[in-house]
């Protein structure tokens, strides 16, 4: 499974499926990342964590425990 924690800086993707439950799972929704949305990365903090990402026009910060959860081709 490719997930958006591993995908390389400047690179752009389309979700697949976004995996998870309970909160955890409706707050990445709510932050507009549902299937076939395409996601640009376009930052990784030095140390890691956390990842920018260009998701439907705004600039999200997303944890690299949370990227692990969102499935993408």
């Amino acid at each position: 499974m490719n997930t958006l924690k591993n995908v390389k800086i400047g690179k752009t993707v389309k979700v697949i499926k976004v995996h998870g439950e309970g909160p955890v799972r409706r707050r990445i929704m709510d932050m507009g990342i549902t299937k076939g949305v395409e996601i640009t990365v376009r930052k990784v903090a030095p140390l890691g964590d956390p990842i920018e990402l260009t998701v439907r026009g705004y600039e999200l910060t997303l944890r690299k425990a949370d990227a692990d959860m969102i499935e993408v081709e």
